[in-house]
């Protein structure tokens, strides 16, 4: 078992064999969950950069347009 220190600002350094054993990366998301007087720590599952895209856009269209208008709108290029 490891043990790890908490610092004066609540964080706490993760061993490196943990972290490679978890494949926990620099920015890698993690869920925190307390369960009676233990606390759990789970890596959050990626998703692809497309679907983080998709994920970010979703409803944020500011008119209503058809198909083909968005289509013409992405096809369109800028001299």
């Amino acid at each position: 078992m490891d043990i790890t220190i908490i610092n004066t600002d609540g964080h706490i350094a993760i061993p490196p064999n943990i972290q490679e054993q978890l494949g926990l990366l620099p920015g890698t998301a993690i869920q925190l969950e307390v369960i009676g007087d233990t606390l759990h720590l789970r890596k959050q599952p990626t998703s692809s950069q497309g679907a983080q895209l998709i994920a970010a856009i979703r409803g944020k269209a500011t008119r209503e347009l058809r198909t083909d208008e968005i289509m013409q709108l992405t096809r369109e290029t800028y001299d």
